[in-house]
């Protein structure tokens, strides 16, 4: 039986990043308002002690900054924490998150000195214009670069991208996929903007000069992106933010596709694709029952929330009814397509 996997989150808001990007208000995203670094420790102890016998495969994790751009003993001071559970054997590594301008030979060199499973870069967009726009501080050179040296020196890299950024077109957002996966990276993380506020974007969204996505934008350019990753064998491991209390708090979150299942209902809109596709390439006669196999586990997001995929698919084609069934020889994203009245069954869709 394959161990849990468990996180533990060091959140540092802020500390070590002099920029401030039009989005960023890191304290509304992990509900930390500061950093102690004495508290580190007992962050840890906190999570360990429901963990301990369990089993359970924990990293601890440097998230909510710009980990390598902290004060440099600082940072030597917390990996050297977070390495001492791993020589004691109740931590398998260390995981991080920072800036792709903040990756160069003198931070690899002290990297290398640890037990590190992946370094996560906030990309955000290959695009200049949008990240100056979004005044992030660095340019799309800077992450190619980053994610170049981070993999020539044998670290796991995972490309943290956003949707809906100021100036972001779907176009841009693909190509920042495609860049993410073209340079190597190992996974990635799909973040639709939200605006919070205390933040220049929500300003920007007052005086109309700034449009977040609704839910429907937000679900179909993530599922663009993700099929780009899909397509290049790049795991993603998250789309939207945690869901958490601050997210949901009219004191912090002011506009933009805010919704908890959002990963849900991406994985719901490849699936109607895959299953579109299918049927065009093999079409049912007029008012066709159909019959449509799906991978154990996933048979909600084939479904689409609220039924909304087994509907749409219904009227698009005309069919009589339409139902879904597990079954435990497919994997993710392949499906079969079983017609009442033909024979045969087809299998659409790949190991995506």
């Amino acid at each position: 039986m394959k161990n849990t996997h468990v996180n533990i989150p060091v959140f540092i808001p802020h500390l070590g990043c002099p920029n401030m990007c039009v989005f960023c208000n890191q304290r509304a995203i992990s509900g930390v308002c500061s950093f102690i670094p004495n508290k580190a420790k007992s962050d840890i102890e906190e999570v360990l002690a429901t963990v301990r016998g369990t089993g359970a495969d924990c990293e601890i994790a440097f998230f909510g900054g710009s980990f390598t751009g902290i004060d440099r003993n600082l940072m030597i001071e917390l990996l050297d924490l977070a390495q001492s559970y791993i020589e004691r054997g109740e931590v398998s590594a260390i995981r991080m998150s920072t800036r792709p301008d903040y990756i160069d030979e003198s931070v690899i060199s002290v990297l290398k000195n640890y037990t590190i499973s992946a370094v996560e870069l906030g990309i955000q967009s290959f695009s200049d214009e949008v990240l100056r726009t979004s005044k992030r501080g660095h340019i799309a050179s800077q992450s190619a670069d980053a994610i170049r040296m981070l993999k020539d020196n044998g670290f796991s890299v995972v490309g943290q991208m956003m949707i809906g950024l100021p100036g972001s077109s779907r176009q841009d957002e693909i190509y920042c996929a495609q860049m993410i996966s073209s340079l190597g990276a190992d996974a990635a993380r799909i973040y639709p903007t939200i605006v919070f506020r205390d933040t220049e974007l929500c300003e920007m969204t007052k005086r109309g000069e700034y449009k977040p996505l609704c839910i429907e934008e937000a679900v179909e350019r993530s599922a663009d992106v993700l099929e780009v990753f899909l397509e290049n064998n790049v795991q993603c491991i998250r789309i939207g933010l945690c869901d958490s209390e601050n997210l949901h708090s009219s004191e912090t979150y002011f506009a933009g596709p805010n919704h908890a299942s959002l990963g849900e209902l991406v994985h719901g809109e490849i699936y109607r694709r895959v299953i579109c596709d299918a049927i065009i390439k093999d079409p049912p006669a007029e008012r066709d029952s159909l019959t449509v196999f799906v991978p154990r586990g996933d048979i909600s997001m084939a479904v689409g929330q609220k039924r909304c995929n087994k509907t749409k698919i219904e009227n698009k084609f005309n069919l009589y009814k339409i139902k879904f069934i597990e079954k435990d020889n497919l994997t993710r994203y392949n499906i079969e397509l079983q017609y009442e009245n033909k024979s045969k069954s087809v299998r659409r869709g790949g190991d995506m």
